[in-house]
């Protein structure tokens, strides 16, 4: 079953095209990536498909049947609802039905007519349809895992930007919609929420459109690739290392016929120069020919290749040293305690940790932006620090890109002795002279990191702290990035949820565990996850192994109440409600037998109904009684 299906689609930004007549569809239960560097047109392909954005000609068809949900890179709510407003706030069928039984259990305070309990009843079986009982464990599942669950009451106006991001991917992801189109979705996850979502993903039956950079993600995940590339889609049926593959072979022979079309051409042009005067109706032919095998000749072969070679400053023998350093927000929040560690000349390390648990303030102890409650930061005198923070881009949208460059210098020396011009070095961080000029608003998310980065390493750094360096990058600028760090002689510390960027480069590991416990671990991040597999399984074993001893006979503990399912509130709720109103309707009914009837069948009738209720009454009283036993 088709779900989307892009038709000879075209869109195009004054002279910049970002793709010409491109054609693909998604069916149902496919994982598709979409992958294409910054400013190629990811998003405005994604708000074509959402219809916040129109194409210049074709055809978007998204099945109508279907429900879709969008992740936006900066999605927006009302700064007045609370979280759990925004999450019970679509208009997603099960989250519906709950909003109407909720809606009828408040009006049964004041109303118990009959018909409310038989809209009651309606909602409980559009729920029992929906599966909808299964909608408060799926949530609480998702916000625990997205480190939401104590910000629920809070209002999204007061979230920060990864608050967001979570809060709007957690509404997706309990919906469950037929359809999720996901801009970057783990941005603004730690490493161990990145698992849960590629583990949530991969075990549910879902038809998926994603674009994201995470490339373990993609690997797990996807199975195709579309990349986006020079106006036109290439479609790769395999996941991320299927793709990398393809893709080097595609290249390949890309180079070898346009290789071809030179040779072609050197004759063609030969025999042109050479050709007599008088033109024949088949050298005429040739001729026209002869401007097609120029066009092919001369045709730009994608050179995106960002050259990273400026020069570092020199770094002295004494580099950073951290003693006993202890750092705490309040009594229950502790960042580090009694932390120490002396960098060496050329170490990458890498820092993971759940969101919020202190990495970036330890960065900002080591850069002098924070006070340590205790310990000392000692710093050598030829350091020179780079330091590209989550919000340091503070660019402005007035300015153009190269006057960002100029500011800081006109000239900058390369590692070679040689300088480049801001014009030129620009050129090498994929900035043609055509985007040079243009103001800095119009440049992409990805564009702007690139810059921002740029701006960064020309200031000769010796130690480079990145704090989430990865987030809006594409592929491309990621690999190349990973070349210039692998090959980077001075000292890099890194901040990433991206696994395999941290795989490449990092010598080991400083693991924040929280309540100020730092592990220091010697290897990169998968090997760290290996060495976790195998500390748990020797626990197992050991537990396993271990003698069994009899356990002295003492009183048997009172079991704790267990809590009620949603289902079960449902029912003790709606239990609550309806007793009261049967035993209104059987005391009627005491009543009106007890006085002089003269129609000997409504008498008959009035009993029959009287046995009835009071049958019912028995029934439901008894459930009430068990429900009451658990804890509410």
């Amino acid at each position: 079953m088709n779900y989307l299906s892009v038709e000879m689609l075209s869109k195009a930004y004054g002279p910049k095209v970002l793709f010409d007549k491109i054609n693909f569809g998604i069916n149902q239960g496919q994982k598709v990536a979409l992958v294409a560097k910054n400013g190629a047109g990811k998003t405005s392909l994604l708000n074509i498909i959402a219809g916040k954005d129109s194409a210049d000609s074709g055809l978007c068809t998204l099945r109508n049947d279907i429900r879709v949900a969008f992740l936006y890179q900066d999605p927006q709510f009302d700064p007045q609802l609370t979280a759990v407003e925004v999450l019970h706030s679509g208009d997603d069928a099960a989250a519906s039905a709950i909003r109407e039984y909720e809606l009828c259990l408040t009006k049964a305070e004041t109303d118990e007519s009959m018909e409310l309990m038989d809209r009651m009843h309606l909602a409980q079986v559009r729920m029992d349809l929906l599966h909808a009982w299964d909608y408060e464990s799926r949530a609480k599942q998702v916000l625990s895992k997205l480190g939401l669950e104590k910000h629920l009451e809070q209002k999204t106006g007061t979230l920060s930007g990864g608050q967001k991001k979570r809060l709007a991917l957690a509404q997706i992801l309990i919906q469950e919609p037929d359809l999720m189109i996901l801009d970057e979705p783990t941005n603004h996850l730690d490493i161990e929420m990145t698992e849960w979502l590629e583990e949530y993903l991969m075990g549910k039956d879902l038809t998926l459109l994603i674009v994201t950079h995470d490339r373990y993600f993609l690997d797990r995940i996807c199975d195709e690739i579309i990349e986006l590339e020079a106006g036109n889609v290439y479609r790769y049926k395999g996941n991320y290392s299927y793709y990398v593959e393809k893709k080097s072979e595609r290249e390949l022979n890309e180079a070898s016929e346009l290789d071809k079309a030179k040779n072609l051409y050197r004759r063609e042009l030969e025999w042109v120069r050479k050709m007599p005067r008088a033109r024949g109706t088949k050298a005429k032919a040739r001729v026209d020919a002869f401007d097609d095998v120029k066009e092919n000749a001369f045709k730009k072969k994608s050179t995106d290749k960002v050259e990273m070679s400026v020069k570092m400053s020199r770094l002295g023998g004494k580099i950073l040293e951290l003693i006993k350093l202890n750092k705490a927000w309040s009594t229950d929040k502790q960042i580090l305690k009694d932390f120490s560690y002396v960098f060496k000349k050329g170490e990458k390390i890498g820092i993971v940790g759940k969101n919020g648990v202190g990495k970036s303030t330890f960065l900002n102890m080591i850069l002098g932006l924070e006070t340590p409650d205790s310990g000392k930061v000692q710093t050598g005198e030829t350091i020179v620090y780079g330091y590209y923070s989550q919000q340091g881009m503070t660019f402005s949208g007035e300015k153009r890109v190269i006057e960002i460059i100029k500011d800081i210098a006109e000239f900058i020396p390369l590692a070679d002795g040689s300088k480049l011009s801001a014009s030129m070095l620009l050129q090498r961080f994929l900035f043609p002279p055509e985007v040079q000029y243009n103001f800095v608003s119009k440049l992409s998310g990805g564009e702007k990191r690139r810059l921002y980065l740029l701006t960064i390493l020309i200031t000769n750094p010796n130690f480079l702290i990145l704090d989430e360096p990865t987030n809006d990058l594409d592929i491309t600028t990621l690999s190349i990035l990973e070349e210039f760090l692998s090959e980077f002689p001075g000292c890099v510390l890194i901040v990433t949820h991206d696994r395999y960027f941290m795989d490449r480069l990092v010598d080991h590991l400083f693991i924040f565990q929280g309540e100020g416990r730092v592990r220091d671990f010697p290897g990169n991040y998968t090997q760290y996850r290996e060495k976790l597999e195998e500390e748990e399984s020797l626990k197992i074993e050991e537990k396993t192994s271990a003698p069994s001893t009899p356990a002295p006979k003492t009183e048997a503990p009172r079991s704790e109440k267990r809590k009620m399912t949603f289902k079960e509130k449902f029912e003790f709720d709606t239990l609550e409600k309806e007793i009261p109103l049967l035993e209104a309707k059987k005391k009627s009914l005491e009543q009106k037998l007890a006085e002089t009837l003269a129609d000997h069948q409504e008498i008959q009738k009035a009993s029959a109904e009287y046995q009835a209720i009071g049958a019912e009454l028995d029934e439901k009283g008894l459930r009430w009684m068990e429900l009451s036993e658990f804890e509410n």
